[in-house]
């Protein structure tokens, strides 16, 4: 192979789309997220409680302080879960998953970049709904881990896999009166498009 085509073909590699992140860089991210829960959601009522999933729009926001390490921000729309308690009956709620995680994206030479993540996760439930009386779920606060990857389709604009495992763990009261802790604890799979700024 010639020196020069040897030189091209090195420089076009070089020069292949990569998401890469600088400190002061900005992302924002814009997708779906699935939010679902373990299969054992604990006792209410003396019951067995299982909780369905739910996909919902989200938004991330992510700032660089230093390079490759970002502190990110995950916020979404509402999400709505039917609780069912076994021969009891079914409540309903929406809540809002806020998490703050600092996150470090792989460096590599390629178009595909990793990343994995760590933070706080504050979920809000409201909207309590249930045939069986009064329901009131408690807010939570727990621990938040995250990974994925970037799949770069320009140096500003990538495509973004990512799974999320968050606890997540409410009082439920029924009523007024007390009545177990539903244990949500989900997977959230994410698909995203982010924009760096």
């Amino acid at each position: 192979m010639k020196p020069t085509l040897a030189f091209a073909l090195l420089a076009l590699g070089v020069a292949a789309p990569a998401l890469a992140q600088s400190a002061g860089d900005w992302t924002v991210g814009v997708g779906f997220g699935l939010v679902s829960p373990k299969d054992d959601n604990g006792l209410l009522a003396g019951a067995a409680t299982t909780i369905d999933e739910n996909t919902r729009p989200t938004l991330t926001v992510e700032y660089f302080p230093w390079d490759n390490i970002g502190v990110e921000l995950l916020a979404a729309t509402p999400f709505k879960h039917t609780a069912t308690i076994a021969g009891v009956g079914t409540a309903t709620t929406k809540h809002l998953p806020p998490t703050l995680s600092l996150v470090y994206h792989i460096p590599t030479a390629g178009k595909l970049t990793p990343f994995v993540g760590a933070g706080i996760n504050y979920t809000a439930f409201f909207s309590e709904k249930s045939a069986l009386g009064v329901v009131k779920m408690d807010d939570s606060v727990g621990l938040a881990v995250k990974a994925g990857v970037d799949f770069a389709l320009s140096d500003k604009g990538a495509l973004r896999t990512e799974v999320r495992w968050m606890d997540i763990d409410t009082d439920v009261s029924l009523g007024g009166a007390a009545i177990g802790t539903a244990e949500i604890d989900p997977i959230v799979v994410g698909v995203s498009y982010v924009m760096k700024f």
